[in-house]
């Protein structure tokens, strides 16, 4: 950690205002992302996500111990606010019907119709996933959570991840192919 980072970190355990502005300026662009990520696109509500997700940082900020890396901190702060949301809003139940999801193979979409898409066209396509195909997506391919973390974190069963991020893949396969 840099000693810049250090002293950003002590001033807004000191409560300092001026570095949580700060700190606030320094991440809240990537956090907002995160945020678009789990409210597919709804940027009123990812506002929110994003303002409740730095209260904790700041509420927290104390618990924080300089072991791994402090974005990485803030990032698992905002991405369980973002579930917070998720599951008190219960969008977990699928707004799609499961059947409507057809089987898509990979060889259909060549990596020629991937390559041609923006990174902000691609994350408009996720964030147009059902919630739960959407929520299961991020957590597993994008943050990295494996399907027995992910489990516990929405209260399902390690089958049902997996079920989801099959779906997921499927839908955006199709929806890749129908973009395209």
């Amino acid at each position: 950690m840099s000693e810049q980072q250090q002293k950003l970190i002590d001033g807004c355990k000191r409560g300092e205002a001026r570095s949580q502005k700060l700190l606030y300026d320094t991440y809240a662009g990537k956090m907002m992302a995160v945020c678009m990520r789990y409210c597919g696109n709804d940027r009123e509500t990812a506002m929110d996500m994003l303002q409740d997700g730095f209260i904790k940082v700041f509420t927290n900020i104390g618990s924080y111990d300089g072991r791994g890396s402090f974005e990485g901190w803030i990032r698992r702060i905002v991405v369980n606010v973002a579930l917070d949301y998720i599951r008190s809003a219960d969008l977990l139940k699928n707004t799609e019907c499961i059947d409507a999801v057809k089987e898509t193979s990979a060889e259909n979409i060549d990596s020629s119709t991937i390559d041609r898409l923006s990174a902000e066209e691609l994350m408009e396509i996720i964030g147009e996933l059902p919630s739960g195909f959407r929520t299961v997506f991020n957590l597993y391919a994008i943050e990295g959570y494996s399907h027995k973390e992910i489990a516990g974190m929405l209260d399902i069963t390690e089958s049902t991840s997996r079920s989801q991020l099959t779906r997921a893949k499927q839908l955006l396969q199709k929806r890749l192919k129908d973009f395209i």
